[in-house]
């Protein structure tokens, strides 16, 4: 492990940090808000000690960095920027305390939307254009980004794009990995773009277009008003923000291929038509069900029945209704979506909807090897067989998932949280949805939640956006061992 040339490569990722705050800067002075001092600040410390660390640990650029190196890059830089984004919410006196800012900025970057501010509207505007510009950067990744436009990290950096995308099988629509990292931002950018546009003709400002923008494409889910897009009440927002959060939970490859032509790769794709299928059969099982138990007309049932199917499937948490009204049949499976999450390669999170499909083709498979004991069969996924290697990777993944949400959920569950909000809390954080039921429902946030808590929340979120392997390992001995 080279921690001179480790420090050094998240020395880079801090000063980039602290360049990008420039632009809260600039949306401070426009709105002559109270940003001004506190992002000086904030962007004074970020860079001088970013130039410090990359000076100290000076390290000669290579053409080669380990999987482990790799993941320690991930894992150290992603807790970097978490400490260093959560600078602008305490000088800008968002928060009384850094555990609270802290919380706020992972929560932002890991693209979770789980927050802890208690009246959105009354902070600054320039501090809530920092809230969802970070999770605007956090959607593709800090790690990616540096890789399109920094060659400082040398040819080796499919190491990092490995540990970074959440994605059991990453896409290399390139030969050089920063070629890639640059068209996915590209295509990123580009919809974030279609995006903005779509909302202003809808009535949006367009500070609020280029906020909800910077959240709905990451899958992030922040808002600038206390009752997220419920507060715009309006049909034509709701469905432009669903079809968004659509786009955004699909795999971003496919997204590069379709602007190249391939107008019929959304049918063609096995994982596309599985979420596509599914968003389609849940929202109508939850149409039908709150038709009968919560509205009185059809198309107020669907409105808002596919806008939480979407938000909640695609892990970006906008509330457009309070669905802990809802029956418990709807509500069961809203939480169920939290586990299932978007498809791989898209900026959502929870499991995903790959790793869900391969799991269900490897029960089907041990199913059919006990009927016929001796027959050879394999899994496949759009007529490709699917290697060992993923499936055992899948297989560890879900059984870590699992595992780790019963642990946290009972740790959490031990400091004083009821159950159903402590388990709830930790599949959002897992998932990185941000709302969940009880104290953290639609309505609520998780202020109420013990510092301890948070930390732990903290810790769950970071998981969940590293895919779990990034940060675990880093409690493995063997991992620091030559």
């Amino acid at each position: 492990m080279r921690w001179r040339y480790i420090i050094n490569t998240v020395s880079i990722l801090i000063i980039f940090l602290g360049l990008s705050m420039i632009l809260p800067l600039i949306c401070s002075i426009i709105y002559q808000d109270s940003g001004i001092i506190p992002f000086c600040k904030s962007i004074f410390c970020t860079i001088v000690l970013g130039l410090i660390f990359f000076f100290i640990f000076k390290y000669e650029k290579t053409d080669h960095i380990s999987a482990r190196e790799g993941m320690a890059i991930v894992a150290f830089g992603w807790i970097a920027i978490g400490f260093f984004g959560a600078l602008p919410f305490y000088f800008g006196f968002a928060f009384d305390n850094f555990t609270d800012a802290f919380f706020e900025s992972v929560s932002g970057f890991t693209t979770t939307g789980a927050s802890v501010m208690v009246n959105i509207e009354a902070i600054s505007k320039s501090v809530l254009f920092w809230r969802s510009f970070i999770q605007w950067l956090g959607g593709m990744g800090i790690i990616v980004l540096s890789l399109a436009i920094l060659p400082l990290l040398g040819v080796g950096g499919m190491q990092l794009y490995k540990a970074e995308v959440p994605s059991p099988i990453p896409d290399k629509l390139k030969p050089r990995i920063k070629d890639t990292a640059r068209i996915l931002w590209n295509v990123y950018m580009l919809i974030t773009v279609a995006e903005v546009i779509f909302l202003l003709f809808g009535g949006m400002s367009f500070y609020d277009s280029l906020c909800h923008a910077f959240t709905t494409m990451p899958t992030g889910g922040f808002s600038t008003k206390n009752a997220s897009v419920a507060h715009y009440d309006s049909f034509y927002i709701e469905m432009v923000i669903v079809f968004f959060m659509i786009l955004a939970g699909i795999n971003f490859s496919l997204h590069y291929q379709f602007l190249r032509g391939n107008y019929k790769i959304f049918g063609q794709d096995t994982e596309s038509r599985f979420f596509l299928i599914l968003v389609f059969v849940l929202t109508l099982i939850i149409s039908i069900d709150i038709y009968i138990h919560n509205y009185k007309s059809i198309i107020e049932a669907f409105r808002f029945s596919s806008f939480q199917v979407v938000s909640i499937l695609t892990t970006t948490g906008y509330g457009s209704a309070d669905y802990e009204l809802w029956s418990p049949m709807s509500q069961i499976i809203i939480v169920s979506c939290m586990f299932i999450g978007a498809s791989a390669g898209s900026t959502g999170g929870g499991m995903k909807c790959l790793r869900i499909m391969i799991y269900c083709k490897y029960c089907y498979k041990e199913l059919i090897s006990l009927i016929h004991p001796r027959a050879v069969t394999q899994i496949k996924l759009g007529g490709h067989v699917v290697s060992r290697e993923v499936v055992n990777s899948v297989l560890g993944f879900m059984g870590l998932f699992i595992g780790l949400f019963i642990i946290c959920s009972i740790l959490l569950a031990g400091m004083g949280v009821d159950i159903v909000t402590a388990s709830s809390a930790v599949a959002s954080a897992i998932g990185n949805i941000g709302p969940g039921l009880g104290l953290v429902g639609p309505t609520d946030n998780y202020f109420c939640i013990p510092a301890l808590g948070k930390w732990l929340l903290i810790w769950c979120m970071l998981l969940g956006r590293l895919e779990i392997y990034t940060i675990l390992i880093l409690l493995v001995p063997e991992f620091w061992r030559k």
